[in-house]
């Protein structure tokens, strides 16, 4: 259930030295670090590979790592009580539903001096104004990877997974029931955040006309499906199928004419927090240019840290499956998060679908 496929490492460009990115070896030490733990709770690999251990070399905080698949998961694991967690990674939708339920602690912005370097764009949000409670961390799409030899052309609409017999046997869908059904209501000409009953009602029966089509409902790996060559199209996170890309030439990512989804994950500190100074000095650090820049070259998600995108390479900043253009971005909606009343009907819908013959 990895949000991110690990091939072996001989294919990350940062690991040819870090000169291809004019990163230096010496990184920041952590600001106000004051010794002791930090427990993070992050999407599996979903970090540069040597960070956290630079991290503890650079402030003397011991990282406590703990993973979860999706933000069901986390919103599960958070909603009976914080279990110790200090720093979690949650999704803009979910960062509003979190305010809402009291579960994050408003953020000390003094002690966090590399906020600097994020893109201005970033600080101020319907989700989270003011950035009182969350800070961005990585940003993207949801869209469409396929197989290249498996299509005739690259998918352009929703509707070639969600309702056309051309891929029957050879879709993966995500297993997340808000984005499907987002995606089912983008397809049929909606905001992905019209959440009326006739929306809800059409985007059920759409999939579970199509069901007998589908694969699977990957649990965050339609990425490794498409891979193995088990599915030829697959809904999926843009970096998952980026990162797939740099080993099978045959894999391609496409935004559908109707727009995909534009997500935002981000920094929180959770409601519970037993070690608030130390989150306060990783988020800093996570916000530092040269570390950012060693994130992004390595999970391959669009940054939203100014100063680190300035340190990358063209083959990365250029890229448009991780800066989509301006046409792209504005068919593309962000999720907000529709209300516990929606969200108990989204929950039935999707039980429904699951349960389809």
């Amino acid at each position: 259930m990895n949000r991110f496929h690990r091939p072996s490492l001989s294919r990350r460009r940062f690991l040819a030295g870090s000169a291809a990115v004019g990163i230096s070896l010496k990184l920041p030490k952590a600001a106000f670090a004051e010794g002791g733990k930090v427990n993070f709770y992050n999407w599996d690999t979903y970090i540069g590979e040597t960070t956290i251990e630079e991290f503890e070399d650079s402030s003397g905080i011991e990282v406590q790592y703990d993973l979860f698949a999706d933000n069901a998961e986390l919103f599960a694991k958070m909603r009976g009580g914080n279990p110790g967690y200090d720093l979690i990674v949650p999704t803009n939708n979910y960062v509003e539903q979190m305010i809402e339920a009291d579960m994050l602690l408003p953020l000390d912005h003094s002690k966090i001096p590399n906020m600097k370097n994020i893109d201005p764009a970033f600080l101020d949000t319907a989700f989270d104004p003011g950035r009182k409670f969350s800070l961005p961390y990585m940003w993207g799409t949801i869209g469409i990877g396929y197989r290249i030899s498996a299509v005739e052309n690259p998918p352009t609409s929703w509707k070639e997974l969600l309702e056309s017999d051309t891929y029957a046997g050879r879709i993966a869908l995500m297993s997340e029931p808000t984005t499907v059904l987002q995606m089912a209501m983008k397809a049929q000409g909606h905001s992905l955040n019209d959440w009326s009953d006739e929306n809800i009602a059409a985007a059920e029966a759409m999939l579970i006309a199509q069901k007998p089509r589908i694969t699977s409902f990957a649990p965050d790996n339609g990425q490794d499906l498409l891979l193995a060559g088990e599915v030829d199209v697959a809904m999926e996170w843009n970096g998952d199928i980026l990162q797939i890309m740099e080993e099978d030439d045959d894999i391609g990512y496409a935004l559908p004419d109707e727009g995909g989804l534009l997500w935002e994950d981000t920094l929180c500190i959770p409601t519970g927090a037993k070690n608030i100074e130390n989150a306060h000095v990783l988020i800093n650090y996570l916000l530092d240019a040269e570390v950012g820049a060693k994130i992004a070259e390595y999970v391959y998600y669009a940054t939203p840290n100014a100063a680190a995108k300035a340190l990358m390479e063209s083959d990365y900043t250029d890229n448009p499956a991780i800066f989509p253009s301006d046409e792209a971005m504005q068919k593309s909606e962000s999720a907000t998060f529709p209300g516990q009343e929606r969200m108990r009907k989204i929950d039935e819908a999707w039980t429904r679908v699951k349960a389809a013959g």
